[in-house]
């Protein structure tokens, strides 16, 4: 189900019920419609915007890494630049797969970190918190089909920073 790193911020998903939950969990993929982020970054992507792909796995202790296809799962990072300035850029991410620390591996593969990422790269944590937040998630409800929108404002760190 729905899942985020442990200092991220923002819209979390959760079931009243075991019946809900269990949907949910059986069919992911199909229920959840959007999943978008925002993201500080080191530096600034040369465009301003794209799609990462790569397959991803995990090692010891719990990095994951970009491997050959036939040893990962595929995993699709789309980002838009919202803003940046000569520290910083503030990006749109939009999950087009929910693989483990995805966004951070592939920004960090990208050469920009997430702020205060020490284990992908980040070399500081100007925001003492990590700069990734979850501020739109959309789902589809199990049983009803009824479309559902859950937001979350972007943290006020993340706008003095960029």
């Amino acid at each position: 189900m729905h899942r985020l790193d442990r200092d991220t911020s923002g819209v979390l998903l959760a079931a009243k019920n075991e019946e809900i939950r269990n949907a949910f969990q059986d069919r992911w993929d199909e229920l959840a419609l959007h999943r978008g982020y925002i993201a500080v970054v080191e530096g600034a992507p040369d465009k301003d915007k794209g799609i990462i792909r790569s397959f991803l796995k995990q090692g010891q202790p719990g990095v994951v890494f970009s491997t050959k296809e036939s040893e990962g799962k595929e995993a699709i990072t789309e980002y838009a630049v919202i803003k940046e300035n000569e520290s910083y850029a503030m990006l749109e991410i939009s999950l087009h797969t929910g693989r483990k620390n995805q966004i951070r591996v592939h920004m960090k593969e990208m050469g920009h970190s997430v702020v205060g990422d020490k284990k992908y790269g980040a070399t500081g944590n100007p925001m003492k918190r990590l700069g990734l937040h979850a501020h739109k998630l959309i789902v589809k409800h199990p049983f009803s089909g009824e479309e559902m929108c859950f937001e979350a404002k972007t943290p006020k760190e993340f706008n003095k920073l960029v």
